[in-house]
């Protein structure tokens, strides 16, 4: 007789296994990558909705015309996904690579991580750019960890 797998309990070996991958900074970034991609795809799709930039050629067909909105909908919210994901697996692996190597979780984490995305993110810009995102991307970052942890 088998036992079923998902009402077992597992075992020590298998539960360190489990942490063990889910603690790894590869992981994280890959998951929050993943849930990023996911945000963005709900997000470009409400700002898509909003927002229509392409004109609408009224001399097409009803069915053209909702097939090109459908269209554009799909690419702004694929293009915001896509950077969304980005974003976010940057910022998740480089603050876990950074609480890995200073074996503290305090606000400068949060603040490096950011300077490490917001630099990332501008790199085509030139150090000028680079700057202006570390610093931006760094101080929303120590603003968002004071306010999420100003009562501990």
């Amino acid at each position: 007789m088998s036992t079923n797998p998902f009402t077992r309990t597992p075992s020590q070996q298998e539960r360190e296994a489990a942490n063990k991958v889910t603690d790894s900074c590869a992981f994280k970034g890959g998951f929050s990558g993943v849930a990023g991609y996911g945000i963005g795809l709900v997000f470009g799709l409400v700002l898509s909705g909003i927002e229509f930039s392409s004109p609408v050629d009224t001399t097409a067909s009803t069915k053209d015309q909702i097939k090109t909105v459908f269209r554009d909908m799909g690419n702004k919210s694929l293009s915001s996904a896509k950077n969304f994901a980005i974003m976010a697996a940057i910022y998740s692996g480089s603050e876990c690579m950074i609480e890995s190597y200073r074996a503290k979780n305090d606000i400068y984490n949060s603040v490096g991580a950011g300077c490490i995305t917001g630099g990332t993110l501008a790199i085509k810009t030139g150090p000028r750019g680079m700057a202006a995102g570390c610093a931006g991307f760094a101080a929303f970052s120590a603003a968002i960890d004071w306010y999420m942890h100003k009562d501990d």
